[in-house]
């Protein structure tokens, strides 16, 4: 069966669709074969990055590594059972045809609270949450007591996230490697790095997830998206001469997939 991961946050400007892209890719060029879904159906900028990179490959004759994207299966409502949930079963359909023939399925889901989410989120094997470095997004995850900046509690998306790992429990499935990807961390604000750092080691270890260095903020990643290109894709599109930025942008991915401890994945591309 494919390795699902699922990339969630119920806060939009986190970096999800980047996070997808460039995981996805990763993989392809490592070998793996790797489906894609894109579970924001207002956005989709997952699947308009998968489309960008097809129509430019297309445009200028290249043929690089790229995940197959598929989009939910059109359901007629008599098809469905008594009680079904119309989009439990989309979502089903696409990740058994997708299971066929790939080794990965990576999942964007929206920057909102979906029963498609809900459901994405109870089928991840690795769930990778992306998060801005700093308090507002932080949010998304527990409570902070303004005086003290001690963690109160959970948040809402901790709790799904907490109903998804019993949902797997309960069905003898393997229980979820969350991650949470500290995005766009800058050089600056230190005293604030630091600070949001040491809640989220503490809230770690209060509901179960690992912290990982995520994508920074660089100007290459906006100049891929129209391409479909990503940073690991530079050197097969003409680019000789990686400048300091786009080379440490690389080894950021590098980084970041050999963290996910994917299985099977012992190398970065």
């Amino acid at each position: 069966m494919a390795h699902i991961i699922v990339v969630g946050n119920e806060k939009g400007g986190s970096g999800k669709s980047t996070t997808c892209m460039h995981v996805a890719t990763a993989l392809v060029r490592a070998g793996f074969k790797v489906g894609a879904l894109d579970l924001d159906l207002r956005q989709k900028s997952f699947a308009r990055y998968i489309e960008n990179r097809l129509a430019y490959l297309a445009r200028v004759g290249l043929t690089l590594p790229s995940p197959v994207y598929t989009d939910l299966p059109e359901i007629a409502p008599e098809a469905l059972a008594e009680g079904e949930n119309l989009y439990d079963r989309k979502i089903s359909e696409a990740v058994t045809a997708l299971e066929a023939t790939c080794d990965f399925i990576v999942i964007d889901c929206p920057g909102s609270h979906t029963r498609l989410s809900q459901v994405a989120h109870s089928l991840a094997d690795t769930l990778i949450t992306p998060m801005n470095d700093s308090f507002v997004d932080f949010d998304l995850l527990a409570r902070i007591d303004p005086e003290s900046g001690k963690v109160k509690g959970p948040s809402i998306y901790s709790e799904m996230v907490w109903q998804a790992r019993q949902l797997r429990a309960q069905a003898g499935l393997k229980p979820i490697d969350w991650i949470v990807l500290r995005n766009r961390l800058g050089a600056q604000q230190m005293v604030n790095k630091r600070k949001v750092g040491a809640a989220l080691e503490e809230l770690s270890r209060r509901i179960g997830f690992r912290v990982a260095a995520g994508i920074s903020e660089r100007v290459i990643y906006r100049e891929l998206f129209p391409r479909g290109l990503t940073v690991m894709d530079l050197k097969d599109t003409g680019v000789d001469q990686l400048n300091l930025s786009n080379v440490a942008a690389r080894q950021e991915v590098r980084d970041l997939v050999k963290e996910l401890r994917l299985p099977g994945v012992d190398h970065t591309p």
